[in-house]
């Protein structure tokens, strides 16, 4: 049996208008202790085209600052779980994280963004904030059947439409 893996906190103040949840972190982002931390995941990449910033040779503390400075929120929808590697079609025994906590944490929140299909399961846990839950491309290497631009592409809609883009 695996062992239980604990997540990280959320990246979220009074100023976070969207946040964007995922899943759980992967190995390499649990090792790093940072929010997509695989460097193939398309995350930062993504928001540095979106913002015109280049977060890639970023920092991770920068990177978070960016993430504020625009009003973006991090943490995902699972606080804990078991797990062999990275994918999420291998979490078992997952423990939510205290979803509700973010009108509280977040009283700027004014939308959700599940990244991806795994997170997108707790959409019911969200929608009862009573904000707009929008569910977008796994940002993954491992959502190899979306190309970085058709990936771009649905995340620069989401995001502009919130007012973080």
């Amino acid at each position: 049996m695996s062992p239980i893996l604990e997540g990280l906190g959320p990246v979220v103040d009074a100023d976070t208008r969207l946040i964007v949840l995922g899943s759980f972190p992967g190995v390499a982002s649990l090792r790093a202790q940072q929010y997509y931390g695989h460097p193939r995941n398309h995350f930062w990449a993504i928001l540095g085209a979106l913002w015109q910033v280049d977060l890639m040779s970023a920092a991770y503390p920068q990177r978070l600052a960016a993430a504020r400075a625009h009003g973006l929120g991090l943490w995902d929808v699972y606080a804990s779980c078991s797990r062999e590697g990275s994918l999420d079609s291998a979490i078992v025994d997952a423990q939510l994280n205290d979803l509700a906590s973010l009108a509280r944490i977040a009283p700027g929140l004014r939308a959700v963004v599940h990244n991806g299909g795994e997170s997108a399961r707790a959409m019911r846990h969200t929608r009862a904030l009573g904000l707009p839950v929008l569910r977008l491309p796994s940002t993954s290497p491992a959502n190899a059947s979306w190309s970085f631009e058709k990936k771009l592409a649905a995340w620069r809609a989401a995001l502009q439409e919130h007012g973080v883009a």
